[in-house]
């Protein structure tokens, strides 16, 4: 699932655009999406959106 999240963040995108896309729960994206951003794979360049690192 993170791998599916991280292939579709190529532009920023809010927690619920990216759960309508991938069919994943938004409950879950947000967790996945939390932690990919501890891990640095992952950034918010504005308030609720976030993109994957480049």
């Amino acid at each position: 699932m993170e791998e599916k999240i991280l292939n579709l963040l190529t532009q920023p995108m809010k927690t619920g655009e990216v759960a309508e896309a991938t069919g994943i729960e938004k409950k879950e994206v947000e967790k996945i999406i939390k932690k990919l951003v501890k891990e640095g794979k992952v950034e918010s360049p504005k308030r609720c959106y976030y993109a994957a690192v480049k």
